[in-house]
């Protein structure tokens, strides 16, 4: 599998855009070593590359019938399923090893992360919690990060989690608008298919609420400076621009266009930290 078609069909740019919420998980455990940084970012990419993998395989049946999926490289015989499922259980191990490096916690805690990337893709096929679940697994991120430094549970990651949690379960529920009509004929779990498009956006926002209230919290809590701030405002407004898109626009575009402005959260809020760690 050369490079191009494996970053396709992983999806690595979206991997690029999640490092940051590892990295900030990171910058509010105090920093850690550059051995640290290194194995964060070693486990959060194998984390994701197996999750991706896992997804595109278990679902490759779905994403056949499905219109906007027909051309992922499974449904085209781009890629075998076996390479794929191997990229996934090789992505597994890396990701292990990676976190044995880190603690104790990290280790064990590794393989029910790895059991999460595993389970999701069969979630919508019998509960619409789906959206919620992939925001719990996106969460491990920040979790992740603040817990390769402090080896230990406390408050700060478990609200670093929760802000990540809602905000992705809200745009994933946005994201499911679009395929609908196709999982109410699939007889697939999803919040706008059991419960329509008006109560599906209300959702949404109500989860980018919690979301934005937790970001607003964890920077009261641990007394964030200017610089964070300045970056949650900038959050704030694109959780509030993608809502009038979906609310507004043909739901095609407006996800291009909502999954667009979303590749700035991440990095905004971890240079809003950086700032303030550094100075």
């Amino acid at each position: 599998m050369d490079f191009s078609r494996f970053s396709k069909l992983i999806l690595i740019d979206q991997t690029l855009y999640a490092l940051p919420f590892a990295y900030i998980g990171v910058l509010f455990a105090g920093g850690g070593s550059l051995v640290i940084w290194i194995l964060v970012t070693v486990a959060l990419v194998a984390a994701r590359t197996a999750g991706m993998s896992f997804n595109r395989v278990i679902d490759a049946r779905i994403d056949a019938i499905n219109p906007r999926t027909k051309d992922r490289h499974i449904p085209k015989g781009e890629v075998k399923p076996i390479q794929v499922w191997m990229l996934g259980i090789t992505a597994s191990i890396v990701f292990v090893g990676a976190s044995y490096m880190f603690n104790p916690l990290c280790f064990y805690l590794s393989f029910v992360a790895v059991t999460m990337l595993y389970t999701y893709s069969y979630f919508k096929r019998f509960t619409s919690s789906s959206h919620f679940y992939l925001g719990f697994i996106e969460a491990a991120a920040p979790i992740g990060g603040y817990l390769a430094v402090k080896g230990e549970f406390d408050l700060i990651p478990l609200i670093l989690g929760f802000i990540i949690l809602c905000w992705i379960a809200g745009l994933d529920i946005l994201y499911a608008i679009q395929d609908m009509e196709f999982d109410i004929t699939e007889r697939l779990y999803s919040i706008p298919a059991i419960l329509g498009v008006r109560r599906a956006l209300f959702i949404s926002a109500f989860s980018y609420i919690l979301s934005f209230i937790a970001l607003i919290f964890i920077g009261w809590f641990t007394h964030r400076n200017f610089s964070f701030w300045i970056a949650a405002v900038g959050i704030g407004g694109i959780l509030i621009y993608q809502q009038r898109l979906a609310r507004h626009d043909e739901i095609s575009s407006a996800i291009e266009r909502i999954l667009a402005v979303n590749r700035y959260i991440s990095p905004l809020l971890f240079v809003g930290v950086l700032i303030e760690s550094l100075f």
